[in-house]
């Protein structure tokens, strides 16, 4: 079962939070240095954050703008540019389920397992958000997804689109009122599925400004994006998901490694090498992804974090942390639990 952390996100997913940030009249820059995130790292179109990361930037910049909303805002004003070329796609689809279709499939180039699929029961679509393996979408990132799938179906269709029913997993917050000017309605919360219910007619509608011949060449583009990523990552990412299988029980060394995948070690750094990538890069990716996780809950004390990372003792596990993330296990633990109280 794949957790939050192990999910892969394209770094272009955090230009839409700058973009939020600016929309509300705050400086991006200076909110990257309230994160403590590396700018740099959006001048590589290549660059994948986790899924985790993400989580963090959301409740960071909500935190920083103080919008209990962020997430629902920031999908209120999502252009199809901002999904890159599957927004593309689905522009030049002929109809709203082609478009959805599209999403569902190339999705993953943003995403690695935040994804959507949708049924029709009776005279309803009904459309599910969800986490693929294992978790829950959070409340900032479900609600951007909630409210920009909203948003692009009715710009899609040039139609007001009225919602049957919104469903939230998570708990409604105190104030319910900015949500019926997203979606027309006040959603449910606590529910077992996060889910936008609307007519089946919808997904026949015929999208204002589809052309087919566009359709196809962009399209293609997106197949064979995602082909060269599946083929460029499938194996340094197999070796992660593995990885975190085996913590806490154990830190894999590269020997097992390589017994596990029935490969000599030397082939399998080859074949890592060939990903730009090592077994050491993997390592502390996911002793850091691990980190993380496990300081944003209460109740893991720091000595036992490092035990279950497999640090000789606390103060290597400090060290190695600092290092990462510029923050020390009791700095990035405190930042995080305030971003939650805030958010």
């Amino acid at each position: 079962m794949r957790s939050l952390a192990s999910q892969e996100v394209a770094i272009s997913m955090v230009y839409p939070i700058m973009k939020t940030i600016a929309h509300q009249g705050y400086d991006p820059e200076h909110f990257a240095a309230y994160a403590s995130f590396d700018n740099r790292l959006l001048q590589d179109v290549e660059a994948r954050i986790s899924g985790e990361e993400l989580e963090r930037l959301m409740l960071a910049a909500a935190a920083y703008t103080k919008d209990e909303y962020f997430g629902l805002h920031q999908g209120q004003i999502t252009e199809f540019a901002d999904l890159g070329i599957l927004g593309y796609v689905m522009m030049h689809g002929r109809t709203i389920e082609q478009a959805l279709e599209a999403y569902r499939r190339y999705n993953v180039l943003l995403c690695s397992g935040f994804n959507l699929n949708w049924e029709v029961q009776g005279d309803e679509a009904r459309i599910r958000m969800f986490l693929q393996g294992a978790g829950r979408l959070t409340r900032h990132c479900v609600e951007d997804m909630a409210s920009s799938l909203y948003r692009l179906i009715g710009r899609l269709s040039n139609r007001k689109l009225q919602l049957r029913e919104v469903r939230f997993a998570h708990e409604a917050p105190a104030d319910r009122e900015p949500y019926a000017g997203a979606f027309g309605l006040l959603p449910r919360f606590g529910e077992e599925e996060n889910v936008l219910c609307l007519s089946r007619e919808v997904l026949a509608y015929p999208i204002l400004y589809a052309d087919a011949r566009l359709y196809g060449i962009f399209e293609g583009i997106a197949q064979e994006t995602l082909d060269t990523w599946s083929r460029g990552r499938a194996f340094s990412e197999q070796v992660v998901r593995w990885m975190h299988d085996c913590m806490p029980s154990h830190l894999p060394t590269l020997q097992q490694t390589a017994a596990s995948f029935g490969t000599s070690t030397r082939t399998l750094q080859h074949k890592l090498k060939e990903e730009d990538t090592s077994f050491q890069d993997l390592s502390v990716r996911v002793r850091k992804e691990l980190a993380m996780g496990y300081l944003r809950r209460k109740e893991y004390a720091i000595g036992d974090i490092a035990y279950f990372l497999h640090f000789s003792e606390p103060s290597a596990f400090q060290s190695a942390f600092k290092k990462w993330t510029g923050l020390t296990p009791g700095q990035y633990r405190a930042q995080a639990i305030e971003e939650v109280r805030k958010a």
